[in-house]
């Protein structure tokens, strides 16, 4: 039960360490350790929202192909990883389309959206040892770096990742990537990404102690680092006590913005969490910090003036729909999870939280505003049959935003609707 209750970055290392058994010595061959997965995803994204704005929604179908060869024998085994994707719109897309926070199908310049959408992506790849070096279409998942998989279609990179496992419980990784395809357009640099170096390590110190440091220079944008540090503690009748520290330092690059040509630039953000697991039900508290004379800034697109480092490079504690990353904010959320399985149906469990954040600037200089989010998702996955591993996601947050930080962030309602069928085909 202890690696189960491990957080995300401590049960990533673990796994990454077990994985160190496949290197290039153990290779069956290009063919023999290939795997083809499938996957159809229908999803939906309403936003209600409450200070005037256009309510918007987005609803669509995906299906996406997944291609992992695996390592010719020998010393230098050489494979290909290539992916196809496909979407297809289904809501109506004029009037409610066009969100940044959904972005399923990427407006024209007549403001409708497009009607469907598909791209492909493939890299070659190449093993010494333990070491793998890749060179092509990525989707990486670092804390710096780490793509948007939470919409229709996922987002992709185009570059080079070194890992190195060659020391046991260590990774380290090393990349650069010069384009970004958004996960709403077909062009292959529709993000506008210049560049971006990553590099980094993670540690496995102990079955209970885990940690991990990375950085990244985004040409003309920012450099960013980041750190980790999770510890779980074993305690008598299964249960568990996890503390998961995460903090970014941000400087954006004087040339990015007049804000930060004007002294904007710095940011520090972390946040702490303490999840205490005890037999079905896991309870959270959690505490998120940001300073310095911007909020923490990532994601979405150079295409749009934004960032270009992926919509999942928030690694923090209090990331729900909103990330509570306002200048100078401070948040604390209570939250509480529950496995389902034995009590109501096999494969269903249940998660709320409450975070409320305080002591936001949103640079209008009307007052420490203040925002609170109450969270709640129900996942059910199915456990056996011809539908076996198909899951079903619903999630809805209710946002409010006072009105001195209401240039930080809107208030609404907003619900998320995702039914995935991953299939192995081998």
């Amino acid at each position: 039960m202890l690696n189960k209750r491990m957080g995300v970055l401590a049960l990533g290392v673990f796994s990454a360490t077990q994985a160190m058994a496949q290197s290039q010595a153990q290779s069956q061959g290009f063919v023999e350790d290939s795997h083809l997965t499938l996957n159809a995803r229908n999803a939906y994204i309403s936003r209600d929202y409450k200070n005037g704005n256009q309510d918007k929604a987005e609803w669509g179908q995906a299906f996406m192909g997944n291609f992992t060869s695996g390592f010719t024998q020998g010393t230098v085994g050489v494979g290909v990883d290539a992916f196809a994707l496909y979407g297809v719109r289904l809501d109506g897309g004029r009037g409610k389309s066009g969100a940044g926070g959904i972005d399923f199908f990427k407006q024209g310049d007549s403001g409708q959206a497009a009607d469907d959408l598909a791209r492909v992506g493939a890299a070659v790849k190449a093993r010494v040892s333990n070491t793998v070096i890749k060179y092509g279409d990525q989707m990486p998942q670092l804390p710096v770096l780490s793509y948007d998989n939470g919409r229709l279609l996922p987002e992709s990179f185009t570059g080079t990742y070194i890992s190195s496992k060659e020391i046991e419980n260590l990774e380290v990784v090393a990349g650069r990537f010069t384009s970004q395809v958004r996960k709403s357009a077909t062009g292959h640099d529709s993000g506008g990404l210049k560049s971006i170096n990553v590099y980094g390590a993670s540690y496995k110190f102990s079955e209970a102690f885990s940690a991990s440091a990375y950085a990244s220079d985004n040409e003309d944008v920012f450099k960013k680092q980041y750190v980790n540090l999770n510890y779980v503690f074993a305690l008598p009748s299964e249960q568990s006590l996890t503390f998961d520290f995460n903090g970014y330092k941000t400087k954006l690059d004087r040339d990015f913005s007049a804000d930060a040509a004007a002294g904007e630039r710095d940011n520090k953000i972390w946040s702490l969490a303490a999840t205490w697991a005890v037999g079905i039900h896991s309870f959270t508290l959690a505490h998120q910090r940001s300073s310095g004379d911007t909020g923490y800034n990532y994601g979405f697109y150079q295409s749009a003036g934004a960032y270009s480092d992926g919509g999942n490079s928030i690694y923090l504690a209090n990331s729900f729909w909103s990330d509570f990353n306002a200048k100078d904010e401070r948040s604390w959320q209570v939250g509480y999870g529950v496995d389902l399985s034995g009590l109501v149906l096999p494969g269903l469990s249940y998660k709320t939280a409450y975070v409320r954040g305080t002591n936001i600037d949103d640079g209008t200089n009307r007052g420490n505003g203040t925002e609170r989010e109450i969270f709640s998702q129900l996942t059910y996955v199915v456990q056996s049959g011809p539908a076996k591993d198909l899951s079903l996601r619903l999630r809805n947050s209710f946002l409010r935003v006072s009105d001195n930080a209401s240039a930080y962030n809107s208030e609404g309602n907003e619900t998320r609707i995702f039914i995935d069928y991953p299939i192995n085909v081998f």
